[in-house]
This record gives structure tokens, C-alpha cells and sequence, in this order.
């Protein structure tokens, strides 16, 4: 949750007006979105991060799209956020007045052709990020194991809330690509009972956002009562630059390639996406307001004092060439991260 304490949102739609007037715009696109509302997706129920980071946006960029149009955000959960992104592209309308926050797996998903995917994440027109996503799997302490090379020496035990949370299939293909010898314990409803069992030395460790972790355990950080292991991203957190990434310890040049199939999702982060067939002025429209957005100075001083990290952001064609590299992985590497995955 990074740090955004609330109270619950009224369940169905929040209506976030937006009144302030856009900058000189292409008249029709204008007058497309003028007394409109936008409606802004989330494949997951109301509160965590993607819910987070959506309200973030539709508080602000409405002054930035042409005709200032009003931010309605609407939560989509089901099947792992596949309902929402296979409505998207089967379904949504197909004109602008829809955007949604993208699931950071969904071109992996794809490629792995995963069951139930009814979409081409290559038609997803990307509008921007928002920010990355940095995980990192820690120890406590008095764990033995205090470093990744610790973790390939001993049997580490480590928490999961079962075999598709992101922190059992990371440690899973660690140790089918990088040596380790983590026991992975499944059955904790989430992340604050593994963390309770942790400090009660059921487990060793747990993974968790690195962004959450510094606002939710800065005392421990503060402390020095945790170890951090490995963090899984494309380039390393500035504040961990002693902390490997999942994707430099592979054994091989093939298990290094398939480790960094698994950080394409970090890199996605949190993004924002729209229907295939949008008309191209509207899509420049949206990426205009996006980008402007994320410099606006109320959203920066809001993120300031709710301990949100924004950034660095990333622009739409930034994004369709992440998803297009994570669409060319070839087939013997996506081979090698389905059967590091377990699948």
C-alpha cells in the first residue's frame, strides 16, 4: 500500500472531478471528451497497489486532457485481473474513454501462454508508468542465511501464501536457476501473517515491495533487523546497489535470459493502458496528459506526503517496447521459466 492510509472507497464507481482547463488541443479531441466521464479500470478489489496508484492519476489527470473530462474509477476483480484485461480487449469501447491499470504480468502471461488469455498484449495501446515495481525476499536477522550465497549453501525456510503468489514461483526458479536451496512454506493468508511467522521463527524470510517495505518496516531497515537478499527489477533499486538482482544469478546465459523474464513485470510496474483501436489523436492526447501529469506539482507534493513512490515514469512507446521484447523471448527460454515456475 505504500504508506496511503484511507477509508474504503464506496463500492462500484469514485467520481474524481477534474476543473481545470487543458492546454490548446486538437478542437475535435476536445470536444470528444468535454462533459465526459473517463472511466479507469482495476482488475483487483478496492485497496493494495494497483487500486493505489490508479486513484493517484484520476486525481489529477483530468486538468490535463483536452476537454477536461472526469476520472471514474471502477474495480474489475476476478481471475487474477485476466476478467479485466480480456474485457478490455474484447469488449471496451474502443474510443478513448476508457484507460485501465495494466497488469504487470500480462505480456509474460501471454507468452507463456498461459490458460484463459483471450488478448494480445501487443494491441494494448500504453499510455505510461507510473512507477516500477521493486520486490525484494528478506531474512530476519537471526537467520543463518544473511546473503543470496548463504541461501545456496543451507536450506533457508521461507513463508508463502501458496503455489501462484509472486514469492513462491521467484524462489521456485531460484532454485531451479540460481542454486538456491530455499523450503518454501505455503498457507499464509498474505504478507503480515508470513511476516508475524517470520518474527516468530516459524519461517527465515518473506518477499515484499521494496516501496512497502520502506514505509511499513522502516524500523526494521532503521534497525538492521532484516536481511535483504535479492531484489527482482531490471536495473537496481538506487538504495539497494549491494543487492543482486534475480536476473544476474543465473548459472547460465539461458537461465540469466529466463530470470529476466520474470523482472519484465517489475519493469512494467504501474502502468496505465488503453483498448486497441483508439483513434491516434485521442491516444496522443492521453499519453500528452499522462506525461504532464506526472510533472504536475500538487500530484508530486501529494505523493510527498502520503509516502507514495512515483517514478521514474516511462512514456507510452517506452512501454510498447517492453512488451514487445517480453513477446519475443524465445521459445526455449519461456520453456525454461515454465518449468522454473512449476507449470
Amino acid at each position: 500500500m505504500c504508506g496511503f492510509t484511507r477509508a474504503a472507497p464506496v463500492a462500484g464507481a469514485i467520481l474524481i472531478a477534474s476543473g481545470v482547463a487543458a492546454h490548446a488541443a486538437d478542437p475535435a479531441v476536445e470536444a470528444f471528451y468535454r462533459g465526459r466521464n473517463v472511466e479507469l479500470y482495476v482488475g483487483t478489489t478496492p485497496g493494495g497497489g494497483y487500486d493505489l496508484y490508479a486513484r493517484v492519476v484520476a486525481r489529477f489527470i483530468g486538468k490535463y486532457i483536452p476537454g477536461n473530462p472526469s476520472l471514474v474509477v471502477k474495480n474489475m476483480p476476478g481471475a487474477g485481473q485476466l476478467t479485466m484485461s480480456n474485457w478490455l480487449y474484447k469488449a471496451a469501447p474502443r474510443d478513448g474513454s476508457v484507460i485501465a491499470m495494466a497488469p504487470q504480468a500480462a505480456a509474460i502471461e501471454q507468452a507463456l501462454k498461459s490458460d484463459g488469455i483471450q488478448y494480445d498484449a501487443a494491441q494494448f495501446r500504453f499510455i505510461g508508468r507510473v512507477a516500477p515495481v521493486v520486490e525484494v525476499t528478506y531474512t530476519w536477522g537471526g537467520s543463518p542465511t544473511k546473503t543470496l550465497e548463504d541461501a545456496r549453501r543451507r536450506e533457508t525456510v521461507m513463508g508463502a501464501s501458496g503455489p501462484t503468489s509472486p514469492t513462491y514461483y521467484y524462489l521456485q526458479a531460484l532454485n531451479e536457476l540460481a542454486g538456491t536451496k530455499f523450503k518454501i512454506v505455503n498457507g499464509y493468508p498474505g504478507g503480515g501473517e508470513t511476516n508475524l511467522a517470520m518474527q516468530r521463527g516459524e519461517v527465515e524470510g518473506n518477499s515484499k515491495s521494496w516501496a512497502s517495505m520502506k514505509v511499513d518496516n522502516a524500523d526494521w531497515l532503521r534497525e538492521k533487523k532484516v536481511n535483504i537478499l535479492v531484489q527482482y527489477a531490471l536495473e537496481r533499486a538506487p538504495d539497494l546497489p549491494d543487492v543482486p538482482l534475480m536476473m544476474e544469478l543465473g548459472r547460465t546465459e539461458e537461465a540469466r535470459t529466463a530470470l529476466k523474464v520474470f523482472a519484465m513485470g517489475n519493469a512494467m510496474g504501474r502502468s496505465i493502458v488503453t483498448t486497441p483501436g483508439v483513434p491516434p489523436e485521442r491516444l496522443a492526447a492521453l499519453r500528452e496528459a499522462f506525461d504532464a501529469t506526472m510533472r504536475d506539482s500538487e500530484l508530486l507534493a501529494f505523493t510527498r506526503e502520503k509516502n507514495i513512490d512515483i517514478g521514474p515514469p516511462l512514456n507510452g512507446a517506452g512501454l510498447d517496447k517492453l512488451v514487445a521484447e517480453t513477446l519475443a523471448f524465445p521459445a526455449n527460454v519461456l520453456a525454461t521459466v515454465k518449468k522454473a515456475k512449476g507449470d
